[in-house]
């Protein structure tokens, strides 16, 4: 069978030794140092560390091609609509305007907003290979052991478990309707003109809905007559003790917090001013 989707690779790597809960938090410190932080210097720092993370993990690009795909068009259409509905903006925000492409009407060409939308798209790789490759290191198991670790209800934690835990089912199956669709003659391929593979594609989602709602059913009852959610707490068969590792992994993620507050005092505000 194919990699999932999105979801664990069984390829262990220097990242697949960590507690969940130290990758957990680690990438928690990532999203909250970049969320607070506007500064160009160190989202390109994290940027960098988490490339550096990626290579060091053996997951490999192609385990996660429509997920980067999506991703980067997602980021490409962002900056598209910053640039469409907001042109001036990173000359609002520096307090200073070089013209670089005289275009027409506002939507000028500036070296203040050209940096403000690199600093966004910093933001992206600064944060989505950290949180790709604690999904794609942690089994769902651990993962809701780690959730619960941190104060997340165990309940809510086992929904994310299992959520995680079916995505390479659904993918399975949506490959196994797919075919049987394909062999009774609705073709999805590139082969059809748009309209006919929308049309047909609602022939394989249907059934493959129809299906999960089953499973979720199934599951539920068997989670019911098990007593789930009747005791206020539970163990985890996959937790594991924390090692110096791990420790020294959530230290940098609170450096790392510590960090972007700091470079908010000290630069007086969240964003770097080059223009300045």
């Amino acid at each position: 069978m194919s990699t999932p989707l999105l979801g664990y690779v069984d390829r262990p790597g220097p990242l697949h030794t960590l507690t969940g809960t130290a990758k957990l938090v680690l990438v928690i410190g990532i999203v909250g140092a970049a969320m607070i932080s506007f500064d160009a210097r160190f989202l390109a720092a994290l940027a960098v560390a988490s490339i550096v993370l990626w290579a060091a993990s053996r997951i490999r690009p192609g385990d996660l091609a429509v997920v980067l795909w999506i991703v980067g068009t997602f980021m490409v259409l962002n900056n598209l609509l910053i640039f469409a509905f907001a042109p001036g903006y990173g000359t609002d925000l520096f307090g200073t305007r070089h013209v670089l492409i005289d275009g027409p009407g506002r939507w000028d060409l500036t070296s203040e907003q050209l940096f403000y939308q690199a600093v966004v798209t910093l933001k992206y790789f600064a944060v989505m290979p950290a949180m790709l490759l604690f999904i794609t290191t942690t089994r769902p198991p651990e993962f809701a052991s780690s959730l619960s670790r941190i104060g997340v209800p165990y309940r809510v934690s086992y929904s994310v478990s299992l959520a995680l835990r079916y995505i390479p089912d659904v993918q399975r199956d949506f490959r196994t309707i797919s075919q049987a669709q394909q062999a009774r003659g609705l073709d999805t391929s590139k082969r059809q003109r748009l309209g006919v593979r929308i049309r047909n594609l609602v022939s394989v989602l249907l059934p493959l809905l129809l299906g999960a709602l089953e499973r979720i059913e199934t599951v539920s009852s068997a989670m019911e007559l098990r007593g789930f959610g009747r005791e206020k707490r539970r163990t985890w068969f996959d937790e594991r003790p924390f090692r110096a590792r791990d420790l020294v992994v959530i230290a940098v993620a609170a450096l790392l917090v510590a960090g972007a507050i700091a470079l908010v005092v000290l630069n007086g505000g969240r964003y770097w001013n080059p223009f300045a």
